[in-house]
């Protein structure tokens, strides 16, 4: 068989941030900060005599706010993968003329937020893996927490580095793919099977061959993941708002410990694991946009019924609401609601700025606060506020908020928050700070509030979120406010867990984004694959 080479685009610069000239950041908050960051959004699409490219660019350009790292699209034509991906947004990364030459009936996106392996572009996604038949492309949202017992059964099962780990590929995803194709004898849909049942942690899954197109959810369905219909095909997704982007119309979400697989026999599903079903309440709260349904419920319409139900939980006396946008917006409807306060936009944001908890580098997310979000000086001058916001991690961006509203001239600030203090890591899929930085550790609310600067601070109780969710309390995920952990911890963890420990014959990855002198694709990887025409094939050779 041949085996053609696969080349990868390179980001050809990195940015820096910006000094003052006493050497201090442009800004005045901890460059320590980090808020909650998702790990990814994923999307699949089978579709015969259809433009699955553009499908899947289109899907994940709906997907951008869950991960703005990198994107990669893989497509399928029945002989081999065809893949682009590279650092940056969706919208940097693929032009109409790369979409073009991405010709095929089946498609597999990702866009990427690192939680296990670093932002470097080995590891964008859909990761490559070879199989008995030709190659799997795999993309991931959530995190594993047997990452450690897994790379011990990549090392009995297919040695040395192959593929994609062979490269540099440091994310607990490339070890999925890679053991799914170390079963000689199987099907990649047996294979899946076999796999995905000892895989432990969150994980939503969308990857194909040359043909198929496979989704998957762990046990526990920690992430979303839906299965929608076109009029010509299949797509899975993320989120609902996805499927209404591209036109797919909702069929019913993946269910817990299900496989699914879709090509022109049909749909088929398999059950590789029982059901216990505990979705992530953050996706409430933050994550999914506010047009997207979880287990049947509108995520707009709970976040306006948390802020009413704050509103009763910490009244205050004042003369107008405003949010924290984008996030903050609906609960801060339902608190002006429910309080007749009047709801008023004291703060305006500049749409081209990303979210700031999603930048990896802590320094450009402290910058993007200040570029983000500026007062409205003659709507809150005089006006003892309300501010919405949906969460407090460490509290220096709420403490730089607090302070930009009384230079505008704000008379009183009183925060109050739309979820619980977050006083607990997330180990599946969620990039919280760790136990020790969180400031609800350590600080009660009265404290936090004095650290804040703020005139008061509530937040909603944990019962009035899980009320406004409509989904049984037994059923979610609750671990970053109550501790309680619906999936063992890993014993290890960490982002650069398979950095420390790597597999032999693997190369160091470039945490520089530059490429190495090295072309995934060489025949002994065992990839039937190739980037499109135009892909920058000198890219693995640039010095």
């Amino acid at each position: 068989m041949f085996f053609p080479r696969l080349a990868i685009r390179v980001p050809l610069r990195t940015l820096g941030a910006v000094a003052r000239g006493d050497g201090r950041l442009t800004h005045d908050i901890n460059p320590q900060e980090k808020g909650p960051q998702d790990a990814c959004g994923i999307f699949g699409v089978w579709a015969p005599d259809e433009e699955v490219a553009k499908l899947t660019y289109f899907a994940l350009y709906a997907l951008q706010h869950r991960g703005q790292e990198s994107a990669g699209i893989a497509v399928g034509n029945g002989e081999q993968i065809l893949v682009y991906k590279d650092m940056g947004l969706v919208s940097q990364v693929f032009d109409e003329s790369t979409l073009n030459t991405l010709v095929g009936h089946v498609a597999v996106g990702h866009t990427r937020y690192s939680t296990t392996g670093g932002s470097h572009w080995q590891n964008a996604q859909p990761t490559l893996g070879a199989t008995p038949a030709g190659t799997v492309a795999l993309a991931h949202n959530g995190n594993l927490t047997n990452t450690a017992e897994l790379l011990e059964l990549v090392h009995e099962r297919v040695g040395a580095a192959s593929g994609e780990l062979r490269y540099g590929n440091t994310t607990d995803t490339a070890l999925i793919t890679a053991l799914m194709g170390s079963y000689a004898d199987r099907t990649l849909e047996e294979c899946a099977g076999e796999v995905l049942a000892q895989a432990r942690g969150a994980f939503s899954l969308v990857f194909s061959d040359e043909n198929t197109l496979y989704a998957a959810r762990d046990p526990q369905g920690v992430r979303p993941l839906v299965l929608g219909r076109l009029e010509r095909g299949w797509v899975v997704a993320s989120e609902t708002a996805a499927l209404d982007i591209v036109g797919a119309s909702f069929i019913r979400e993946v269910e817990p410990g299900e496989l699914v697989a879709i090509d022109a026999d049909g749909l088929r599903s398999h059950r590789f694991a029982a059901a216990e079903p505990k979705g992530c309440l953050f996706e409430f709260v933050y994550l999914a946009r506010p047009d997207t349904h979880i287990s049947g419920r509108s995520v707009h319409e709970t976040r306006v019924e948390v802020g009413r139900r704050l509103a009763v939980e910490h009244p205050a006396d004042a003369d107008l609401v405003i949010p924290v946008p984008e996030s903050g917006t609906p609960a801060a409807v339902g608190y002006a609601e429910a309080s007749g306060i009047p709801y008023g936009m004291g703060l305006v944001k500049n749409a081209y700025v990303g979210r700031t908890f999603i930048q990896p580098s802590q320094t450009l997310r402290q910058l993007g606060i200040r570029l983000k979000l500026n007062p409205l000086r003659e709507i809150v001058a005089g006006k003892r506020l309300v501010v919405v916001d949906d969460s407090i991690v460490r509290g220096n961006t709420q403490r730089a908020l607090v302070r930009m509203l009384r230079e505008a001239g704000a008379a009183e600030v009183h925060v109050r928050i739309s979820s619980p203090p977050v006083s607990w890591p997330c180990f599946y899929g969620i990039d919280f700070a760790s136990r020790a930085e969180l400031i609800a550790t350590g600080l009660s609310t009265d404290e936090i509030c004095r650290s804040i600067g703020a005139d008061s601070l509530g937040y909603v109780s944990l019962d009035a979120l899980i009320e406004a969710s409509t989904v049984p309390k037994n059923d979610l995920c609750r671990a970053c406010f109550d501790g309680v952990y619906p999936i063992e911890p890993p014993a290890r963890a960490g982002k650069d867990l398979l950095e420390q420990d790597p597999i032999p014959g693997c190369e160091t990855p470039d945490r520089d984004g530059l490429a190495r002198a090295a072309s995934l694709g060489d025949p002994a990887d065992g990839l039937n694959s190739l980037l499109s025409a135009g892909g920058a094939a000198d890219a693995l050779r640039r010095p």
